[in-house]
């Protein structure tokens, strides 16, 4: 898989091209990028994704959209789904004010586009002209057809990136993970925290994550822990920890990694959240806290035991 991060740096031949956000590559997404892949590849064709950073409604609203998924991870869930190409567009209000027909003509000039999947509410351009009707229109001009794909739905509605933000930012990390098809990811490079974890037999990884993607609500979790090729199991803290640090601003990601003793400051962790155990508390002592402590990896065991989504 190509990843590029412009439409400028693309010439391409007779490809196949869906177009969106497609933040977090949920379930209602797969079935676009399947259709995409299959058809593309039986053509002997690229299949093309074209997305952009940032959100385009953080862009014209003013107001940041936490992502669930940042380009690389994106790219990444993306070439193992088969795509050739991705596209990550910087998206800006120069960009947001051309008409439909005016990106068409770019993406035709670099790509060439025999067929554009869209989904149903899909729609481009300056007031978002570029609904599926338009870009039809645009296509018969241009030289592409155009497929419309419906939503994918489950018991409690259409799968939505909108949908699965809210769940992740109220703890229901279960519930997103369904609609994802996969646990939600959260990670980073290990850094020194203040080593408290450490005299208390529960040494923490503390994890310096993206500040612009989606975190959980402040809780403690349970989660599949990968360093490296290594997976362990992890009872991991999101807050500010107000036992200790009742003045922190800004929350904080511990993941407590069990059966292991490793020092791994500076290398990467990626956490993927299954579970929620509880809400964070404040203690009035340190051996309140380690009991406490000692019930969330009993828990934490008991959760990921048999767990399905690994």
């Amino acid at each position: 898989m190509r990843h590029y991060h412009s439409l400028e740096e693309v010439f391409e031949k007779n490809a196949w091209l869906t177009i969106g956000v497609f933040d977090g590559i949920h379930r209602g997404h797969r079935e676009i990028i399947r259709k995409l892949t299959t058809n593309a590849h039986e053509n002997h064709v690229p299949a093309v994704l074209l997305t952009f950073e940032p959100h385009p409604a953080s862009v014209l609203s003013g107001q940041e959209i936490k992502c669930l998924t940042t380009p690389d991870e994106r790219a990444c869930l993306l070439g193992g789904l088969g795509v050739d190409i991705v596209i990550t567009q910087p998206f800006t209000r120069d960009l947001a004010a051309l008409t439909a027909m005016e990106y068409m003509y770019r993406i035709k000039q670099a790509l060439d586009i025999k067929q554009l999947l869209i989904g149903y509410d899909f729609a481009l351009g300056k007031g978002r002209e570029g609904n599926a009707t338009r870009l039809t229109e645009i296509g018969r001009e241009l030289g592409y057809g155009v497929e419309v794909i419906n939503a994918i739905s489950d018991e409690s509605g259409v799968v939505s990136s909108t949908e699965i933000r809210k769940l992740v930012g109220t703890g229901n990390v279960t519930e997103a993970a369904k609609l994802l098809g996969y646990h939600y990811p959260l990670g980073g490079e290990v850094i020194r925290g203040a080593g408290r974890g450490r005299t208390i037999n529960f040494p923490t990884a503390n994890i310096d994550y993206p500040r612009q993607k989606a975190i959980p609500s402040n809780g403690i979790y349970a989660c599949w822990a990968h360093l490296g090729d290594e997976k362990f199991m992890a009872a991991t803290n999101i807050g500010f920890n107000p036992t200790f640090t009742p003045e922190r601003q800004t929350p904080s990601l511990e993941a407590y990694l069990l059966d292991f003793d490793r020092d791994i400051y500076g290398q990467q962790v990626k956490l993927e959240f299954v579970s929620r155990i509880r809400n964070e508390l404040k203690f009035n002592s340190v051996e309140a806290l380690i009991w406490k402590i000692q019930e969330d990896v009993v828990k934490t065991r008991e959760l990921l035991k048999g767990e399905v989504y690994t």
